[in-house]
């Protein structure tokens, strides 16, 4: 083959490139356009192997394509309120495959997978994801803040989330708080005070409005829940002094165990309930954090 043969092949492969990534993405938008029901669901190429061997060099322009899909699939389903995430774990796996150092991939996709209200409920799949990202990126004290969130949060095992923060505190850059914070938790484990410092650390350390709106709003809720116990055991103690509970918060008053009207973050009282226990206004919007649901902990390939 002559020089001027081989060069016009060279200049038609590369100009193959762009036409194949966009037709690639054409057709995976006609198929997500077909197929909206959650049963249909589907994507073009499932194997990050696969893509991998086709993107012909250009790994990273691939995995920025897939991670703005994820982004975009993520968004679409809170919008429509279809809070079922069949798609996520395959698009974030492609991304991080075919570019391991895709930091917001590890972070934000953590955060999709292990919501279980605003997310896929499965904190063991953002687990591994963490994980991958901490394997290529083991200098990223991010990285550990997250696993070990995800651990505390989510998982609810205090001795790996401390083994997280403790790893994290011995990166390069890894900040003094996070050796702070895996020493509290080897002492507390899950208790509300630690709660609330690493929700107050997630929404510090956070720029994107949706998480720190999330960590606000939980703070909120851990705030509540403690101001709750705090009140069950000054109704408590008014049983133990006057044989029942307190009928009204002015008894509690005026019995000089509680002073004033204690209200929630939002700014209403609370509720006395029956047998001494308290509750949130019906017209506040503050909610108490529930417990995950437990995730299945095989991973979903």
């Amino acid at each position: 083959m002559t020089n001027a043969s081989q060069k016009r092949s060279s200049w038609l492969a590369l100009g193959a490139v762009p036409l194949l990534f966009a037709a690639l993405f054409a057709l995976q938008t006609r198929i997500d356009a077909r197929t909206r029901t959650e049963a249909q669901e589907e994507l073009l190429l499932r194997s990050p192997r696969a893509i991998e061997k086709i993107s012909l060099g250009y790994d990273s322009l691939l995995a920025d394509i897939y991670w703005t899909r994820a982004v975009q699939y993520y968004g679409g389903k809170l919008a429509d309120q279809n809070l079922h995430f069949p798609l996520l774990w395959p698009l974030l796996d492609i991304s991080t495959t075919l570019d391991p150092k895709l930091l917001p991939a590890y972070h934000f996709g953590a955060m999709f997978l292990s919501e279980p209200r605003v997310g896929a409920n499965r904190p063991d799949l953002a687990v591994e994801l963490v994980k991958r990202g901490i394997a290529a990126n083991p200098d990223r004290w991010g990285l550990y803040a997250d696993l070990g969130f995800l651990y505390y949060w989510y998982l609810r095992d205090y001795g790996d989330a401390a083994s997280a923060y403790l790893a994290g505190s011995h990166t390069p850059q890894g900040p003094a708080w996070m050796k702070f914070m895996a020493a509290r938790l080897d002492q507390k484990g899950g208790s509300l005070e630690n709660s609330r410092m690493i929700w107050t650390q997630v929404y510090e350390s956070n720029s994107d409005p949706k998480i720190r709106k999330l960590a606000l709003d939980t703070l909120k809720g851990l705030k509540a829940e403690q101001d709750e116990q705090e009140l069950e055991a000054v109704a408590s103690e008014y049983r133990r002094r006057f044989g029942r509970y307190p009928a009204s918060i002015a008894e509690m008053r005026d019995s000089g165990l509680l002073r004033g009207t204690p209200v929630d973050p939002d700014g209403y009282p609370y509720v006395l309930e029956p047998d001494g226990l308290f509750g949130l206004n019906a017209r506040s919007t503050v909610a108490i954090p529930l417990e995950p649901r437990t995730p299945p902990r095989s991973l979903a390939k």
